[in-house]
């Protein structure tokens, strides 16, 4: 157990128990010989303040778990999309720990894992502005072979509302990965009808909403994507500004 932890970083909280713990269990048992489920438990109950506490281990293990939901949503499992998991997770660990986590992806992958009852227990313990980054990670996923079916898309929808995203935030995700103008304006969630200083204010808003600075305590590695939105934000606003010769 403690060469996992430790190339998982900064170590784990509250994912050691759980629905999630359970699923890291099993892929685990299926590479690391003589491990069970029951030794996350041990070792959860070992560690003092785990419990209710989000370390930047549990947002990776989340992502993993979330991520093997999406990727069997159309019923097969695409090359495209595992090379994009893989891909994120050598931008984000570096090689060695990268390969470490893709091993334990896969073993993620076997096993059937109850959405709701992850998102519950992600919900409860991790922060609004965490779980945005997760819905952003898995929307990545799903466009890797180059469209979003209509399958992944309703499976992330699903995931949300687990999540408590509300659907205005879903949908300024969704159109960060649609290229038009109208969803400038859903990314910036506000009609297109939007007054001159209604876009000026919701896009202060939603800068403020999805400013890297808010999901600072996941590590340096996760900074990327929130970079990616926040620019997101950024480009449908000076889109915005250029259609209407602001």
């Amino acid at each position: 157990m403690g060469s996992f932890s430790k190339w998982l970083g900064a170590g784990l909280g509250f994912t050691l128990g759980g629905p999630i713990g359970a699923a890291v269990g099993f892929a685990l048992g299926s590479f690391v010989d003589g491990f069970s489920a029951e030794d996350l438990t041990k070792e959860q109950q070992h560690r003092q303040g785990s419990r209710g506490n989000t370390h930047p281990g549990d947002f990776e293990i989340s992502l993993l778990v979330l991520a093997s939901i999406i990727i069997k949503a159309d019923g097969k499992v695409d090359p495209k999309e595992l090379d994009f998991v893989r891909a994120q997770f050598v931008g984000m660990y570096g090689k060695e720990k990268a390969n470490n986590a893709f091993q334990l992806f896969k073993g993620v992958l076997k096993k059937q894992i109850s959405a709701r009852q992850v998102c519950i227990q992600i919900r409860q313990h991790m922060p609004h502005a965490s779980r945005l980054q997760l819905l952003h990670f898995l929307f990545g996923i799903a466009k890797a072979d180059g469209q979003v079916a209509e399958v992944e898309v309703a499976e992330i929808k699903k995931i949300a509302s687990y999540l408590y995203i509300n659907p205005s935030d879903f949908e300024s995700i969704k159109a960060m990965f649609y290229n038009a103008l109208e969803n400038n304006y859903k990314i910036l969630e506000i009609p297109k009808s939007a007054s001159n200083d209604e876009v000026k204010k919701a896009y202060r808003k939603m800068a403020k909403k999805y400013h890297p600075d808010k999901v600072q305590d996941l590590g340096a590695a996760h900074l990327k994507g929130a970079k990616e939105k926040f620019q997101s934000i950024q480009s449908a606003y000076e889109e915005i500004k250029a259609s209407r010769g602001l």
